[in-house]
């Protein structure tokens, strides 16, 4: 008797993420990625179990492993070397992430300066499948990162790419970009979500076999996420996100994922005509220091991972002649400054129905930490009675709904920072535990007495 058996099943898994459905569909239902789910061939019943192979090395105690293998190096930017934990260890694979024209080349031809002076940590290869050798050695010149030992290799072939390093051996390695290296030995173009997994896994184990640290340049997609595959973030062991705007100076370096040091940090650099500087002491480009205060203005510390940095808030309300009153906002949240506007005027008392409000941060940065509403609301509050708040107050704390002032995270160390730069006083919320002594704390519970503190000033 032949015994009916059903043909086995194909599964359909999705290329970003690796969700499994069912059949077929056009859209992930896991990451709602678009295209991205594939068929995978069925799995084959009765598959012989694999026999034991013989191991690369035997396994050692924890205790017995040699640390030294891993021990960090810096890489000469001290900016960048803050974000990565205190430099690039061995073998590790970083994946720097930014938008078209913000400035990943250049900060990484000056990695590559930098790491061939110190000379004892081998060349590096700079590997470019964008721009012709010609067109990195003219950038090169121009910001003064040409060094003997760094070589170019303009390539966009996986095995010419591994030829490379088996001849000049570097001791650090820079692909720009990962999206425009292809690999002959599997299907897809140049960009694409199988090419990109392919050319990633290579050089990750290029990297891993011999203890060659490797920078991958990404590209990122329209909403500003990294392009390409997913799983390509969690292969690669740190992930750094280059953010700037484009008509300011000001770059942020944030670290996204971290295997080796805090996840949570941001360097700050600043573009010049001559290349990258990395930013020590990055508040006092945010302000716009005055001996005396100016109506519709008021200093916050906002924090940029473990970083606290001043930050200045303006608003500028006035009369309006259009049925509905125009709320615009430059670098702040509209919806968080749309909920701001309604406690001010429905627990603050601050009529607002027939007044244009525009409000803004200073110097180039995005705010959208809460901490930094009590300061928009002083703002805003300041310009609706123009009165000034004190040239040396600042404001921290979220504003609740119900016009409390919530406590934050770090107000000490937020202190400290707005101390160290010459402010005496400081509005904010109730419980922020122990603050520094330079800093008289003015502790405001709910709106009405923030406000109260400006009508006071406002009265003098």
């Amino acid at each position: 008797m032949v015994k009916n058996t059903k043909p086995a099943k194909s599964s359909y898994r999705c290329a970003e993420c690796g969700f499994e459905v069912a059949k077929w569909v056009g859209r992930c239902p896991e990451c709602q990625a678009w295209g991205t789910v594939e068929e995978r061939a069925p799995a084959r019943a009765g598959l012989a179990r694999i026999a034991a192979g013989a191991p690369s090395s035997p396994a050692r105690r924890i205790s017995e492993v040699d640390v030294e293998e891993t021990k960090v190096r810096p890489t000469g930017v001290s900016e960048l070397d803050r974000v990565l934990g205190g430099g690039i260890v061995p073998g590790a694979v970083v994946l720097l992430a930014g938008e078209p024209g913000v400035g990943k080349s250049t900060l990484l031809l000056e990695v590559a300066h930098r790491w061939a002076e110190k000379g004892d940590s081998g060349p590096v290869l700079y590997v470019t499948g964008e721009e012709s050798a010609g067109q990195v050695r003219l950038r090169a010149e121009r910001t003064g990162n040409l060094h003997p030992e760094i070589f170019l290799a303009a390539e966009s072939d996986l095995s010419a790419v591994l030829s490379h390093v088996e001849e000049v051996k570097p001791g650090l390695m820079i692909a720009d970009s990962v999206q425009t290296i292809q690999s002959a030995e599997d299907s897809g173009t140049a960009g694409g979500v199988t090419q990109v997994r392919a050319v990633a896994s290579a050089l990750i184990a290029l990297a891993k076999e011999n203890a060659l640290p490797v920078v991958l340049v990404g590209h990122v997609t329209k909403e500003g996420s990294i392009a390409g595959p997913r799983v390509l973030e969690h292969l690669v062991d740190v992930v750094l996100q280059f953010e700037g705007d484009r008509h300011s100076t000001l770059r942020l370096v944030r670290g996204v994922k971290n295997r080796y040091g805090p996840a949570d940090e941001v360097g700050c650099f600043e573009l010049r005509d001559d290349g990258i500087a990395g930013v020590p002491d990055p508040s006092g480009l945010f302000l716009n220091r005055k001996d005396v205060g100016v109506p519709g203005t008021a200093v916050t510390v906002v924090m940029e991972g473990k970083r606290p940095l001043l930050a200045e808030v303006q608003a500028l309300v006035s009369k309006t002649g259009l049925p509905a009153p125009r709320r615009a906002v430059s670098d702040l949240d509209s919806a968080r400054l749309a909920m701001i506007l309604a406690v001010l005027e429905r627990r603050g008392r601050v009529r607002l129905t027939d007044q244009d409000v525009f409000a803004a941060a200073v110097g180039g940065m995005r705010i959208t930490e809460p901490a930094a509403d009590l300061a928009i609301a002083l703002a805003v509050a300041s310009a609706t009675v123009d009165a000034a708040l004190p040239a040396d107050v600042v404001a921290v704390g979220e504003v609740g709904l119900a016009g409390e002032i919530r406590r934050v995270t770090g107000v000490g160390r937020r202190l400290a920072e707005a101390a160290r730069l010459g402010f005496t006083r400081a509005l904010v919320p109730p419980d922020s535990g122990p603050l520094p002594p330079e800093v008289r704390a003015l502790v405001v519970s709910d709106m009405g007495q923030a406000l109260q503190v400006l009508y006071d000033v406002a009265k003098k």
